[in-house]
């Protein structure tokens, strides 16, 4: 749990993904074109992603757990609540209080 928060509050957005995964490369596109830089952190290029996997699963009570997305270290979640946050107009500005965006 304590790599996944440091891992989480190192960037301003942070995405825990499989390279594989379809999702996961969707969230990373669509913070992409929202103009913000992700840290992308690839569970499967990671010695200990199956770790980290299995703390994110139980974080979201869900399996497979990716994509997750951490917005100034703080759990937001998967795929649907980034959406939600989006659809709703909370993601803006969320990113710009975290600094991901500066306009």
């Amino acid at each position: 749990m304590d790599r996944v928060m440091r891992l989480a509050s190192q960037k301003a957005v942070v995405i825990f993904s499989v390279s594989t995964c379809c999702m996961c490369h969707t969230m990373k596109r669509f913070f992409c074109e929202l103009g913000v830089n992700p840290y992308i952190h690839e569970l499967d290029e990671d010695t200990k992603g199956k770790e980290i996997e299995r703390v994110l699963a139980k974080l979201l009570g869900r399996n497979p757990p990716v994509p997750v997305v951490f917005i100034g270290g703080k759990l937001i979640g998967p795929t649907d609540k980034v959406m939600s946050l989006h659809l709703s107009g909370n993601l803006v500005p969320l990113l710009r209080d975290a600094g991901a965006l500066w306009l």
